[in-house]
């Protein structure tokens, strides 16, 4: 059992004021006690105001502003808003809760790891699935087994219409929102991953092949561009002893966000990022760049042979 928190709560800035900020981080981190949402700032004073009023907190009227008064930023913008802004709040050691992807890029992401490494600043990322105790018991469970394979799929219609349409997603698609969480689960559950090829098109659907350093296999379909009922995450390992499932069709999400605001809590007060940090975070931008890379010359490569011929 969790022990009550009796320290001073994480005087905590938000940044961004679209359906994540609204519906998640501002709720969470108000929750409290171990932060407080003490303001929020966004591009459009009204839209931040929404945000914040609910909890009482401020309004900061600029980035620079926001700083001075906390002592740690958690952003939900889109990845290139969060790698432009991020630095400057390590720089002025603030410790950061940061989205996944890092940044739009490998180049913006590592930039943003650099910064934090060289500040000294506590990371972490909101990988909602890793805070979840059922997660946490899956990946327990897996690293007792010598995986043989892996089939996983994370799909849900949200960039058809809706809120979460947003335009990063719209144009980025499944692979830099959905993929850094699959690939986090199999890079833990099957073992480091070596090698990712990847076909497909990101914004429709996209499939992943993962070569493991154990010689496992694991495979990988994203998509948020297909109709469901409800979103789709699962993964299937196997091995000679027995198969071993996860899946997310019955976990109660709300369950993620006490353990990591607690966490992250934690780690503020005790100045030491955990295993979900911005180093954990490059990781996975490079294996969703060697999958980009990957894609991007299957397209081209099937773009130059003619149908009914071989490339050989």
């Amino acid at each position: 059992m969790t022990e009550p928190w009796t320290g001073d709560p994480v005087r905590v800035g938000l940044v961004g004021a679209g359906p994540w900020a609204r519906g998640m981080h501002a709720r969470m981190l108000a929750a409290g006690p171990e932060t407080e949402l003490v303001g929020v700032w966004a591009r459009r004073p009204e839209a931040a105001a929404q945000v914040a009023e609910p909890y009482g907190a401020a309004v900061a009227s600029s980035f620079a502003g926001l700083l001075d008064m906390c002592e740690a930023v958690a952003f939900a913008v889109p990845p290139s808003v969060q790698a432009g802004l991020a630095p400057s709040a390590a720089r002025a050691g603030r410790a950061l809760l940061l989205e996944k992807p890092l940044g739009p890029d490998l180049a913006s992401a590592r930039a943003l790891a650099d910064v934090i490494a060289d500040s000294g600043v506590v990371s972490q990322l909101v990988l909602s699935k890793r805070y979840h105790p059922r997660t946490r018991e899956f990946l327990a469970r897996a690293r007792r087994l010598e995986v043989t394979g892996a089939r996983s799929c994370f799909i849900h219609g949200a960039f058809l219409d809706g809120e979460m349409a947003t335009g990063w997603r719209l144009e980025h698609g499944a692979l830099l929102d959905l993929g850094p969480h699959v690939l986090d689960l199999l890079d833990l559950a099957v073992g480091p991953v070596v090698s990712v090829r990847a076909s497909g098109d990101s914004r429709r659907w996209i499939e992943l092949t993962c070569e493991h350093e154990n010689g496992a296999v694991s495979q990988a379909s994203l998509s948020g561009a297909v109709r469901l009922p409800r979103a789709r995450t699962r993964v299937e390992l196997y091995c000679e002893e027995e198969e071993l499932v996860y899946d997310t069709a019955e976990l109660d999400m709300d369950e993620c966000w006490a353990v990591l605001r607690r966490e992250f809590a934690e780690a503020v007060r005790e100045k030491r990022s955990g295993d979900l940090d911005a180093r954990r975070g490059l990781r996975l931008q490079e294996l969703l760049e060697e999958a980009r890379l990957s894609a991007a010359r299957a397209r081209r490569g099937a773009s130059a042979t003619p149908l009914g011929t071989s490339a050989s």
